[in-house]
């Protein structure tokens, strides 16, 4: 199936924001800010005298608003030296498969899809699109044979791991946990019972500079207030999100979503869950991350976006690393595996 042939991948029309690489750090963030963006590609100056032709790919790589704020927090200098995300973009005729590869063997929330001709940026792939886009072969067996087993079943990356803090402890320290683990979310715990009680999201660091008082007692305001303050946004209905289901993948690069869950009513799972369970959960919720509890709302693990995407994912041609669910089984199935780079036969 080509990017083209499915609605998931439509964005707005709006031109799709770039910044320049003599661009400071402070500009950056100021400019998505006040664009309310999530983040954009990162165009090269390329010097027209020196250059002949259209040869060039523009843009070097991608940076988000979350990544600069924590970066400017935790280095305490918004310094020119600063490693964004690396850029790895499809066209409009590329297939679901080279997008589930790139998602799944690349730490990137989302491809940018670039116009054939201009190789001007004019859409981004999310990886919430992708799971809705899976979840319309949910009752064909190639699908369901991986999505309707339990969470149990899988070992994801931290399924029984989930990176915490309590609900006493600092926004600073929180934000020092998103920056040190490189994590999209880090759950908040009331320290008595364990108990899950809302999350802070990389999505909601615009909060800081939202509000003065935030951010300049960032080193003594608790997690657990922090969690309360959005009081702007209500409590979505996931239906409606579902219905809106393109839109809101789309809308995923906005700064200020307000289809997000508000931070103290996390997305959660149980371990007796299926992964399609899951799935939908996620595409409904537009979150990124599912925390999985037991029956008494304590933490056990995490799943994420990705760790789904890669059950589904084609096989690396590095054998060292393991491919999806669906594709190791389609190569075991025809008597091949690979081995070294090479696809061999069993037979």
């Amino acid at each position: 199936m080509d990017v083209e042939d499915d609605n998931s991948y439509e964005t707005s029309t709006l031109q799709v924001l770039e910044l320049k690489t003599g661009d400071s750090l402070r500009d950056a963030i100021g400019l998505l800010y006040e664009k309310n963006v999530f983040g954009a590609p990162i165009a090269d100056v390329i010097d027209s005298a020196t250059t002949s032709g259209n040869f060039l790919d523009p843009y070097i790589g991608f940076i988000d608003f979350a990544t600069m704020v924590l970066w400017s927090l935790e280095i305490g200098e918004l310094a020119k030296s600063f490693l964004w995300d690396p850029f790895f973009p499809v066209h409009l005729n590329d297939t679901l498969f080279h997008v589930l590869l790139l998602l799944s063997k690349h730490r990137i929330q989302f491809v940018p899809v670039i116009e054939q001709f201009s190789s001007k940026v004019i859409a981004f792939v999310t990886q919430n699109a992708v799971i809705q886009l899976l979840l319309q072969s949910s009752g064909l067996e190639w699908f369901d044979s991986i999505a309707d087993k339990p969470l149990s079943e899988f070992r994801f990356e931290n399924d029984e791991h989930a990176v915490h803090l309590y609900g006493d402890q600092s926004i600073a320290e929180a934000m020092h946990i998103l920056w040190e683990n490189r994590i999209g979310a880090v759950a908040v715990v009331r320290r008595e019972t364990e108990r899950l009680i809302g999350c802070v999201t990389r999505s909601d660091l615009h909060l800081l500079l939202d509000n003065d008082d935030i951010f300049n007692n960032r080193k003594s305001l608790t997690v657990e207030k922090f969690i309360h303050l959005e009081a702007s946004k209500v409590h979505s209905d996931p239906t409606i999100e579902g219905d809106l289901g393109a839109l809101l993948s789309a809308g995923i690069l906005t700064l200020k979503n307000k289809f997000l869950p508000r931070m103290d009513s996390p997305v959660t799972n149980r371990r007796t869950d299926t992964l399609k369970q899951t799935m939908k959960n996620l595409a409904e919720t537009n979150c990124s991350s599912s925390f999985i509890v037991d029956e008494l709302q304590r933490l056990k693990g995490v799943v994420t976006l990705r760790d789904m995407i890669v059950q589904f994912a084609p096989p690396c041609m590095d054998s060292r690393i393991n491919g999806g669910g669906f594709f190791d089984s389609a190569l075991e199935q025809t008597g091949c595996h690979i081995e070294k780079g090479t696809l061999v036969s069993d037979h």
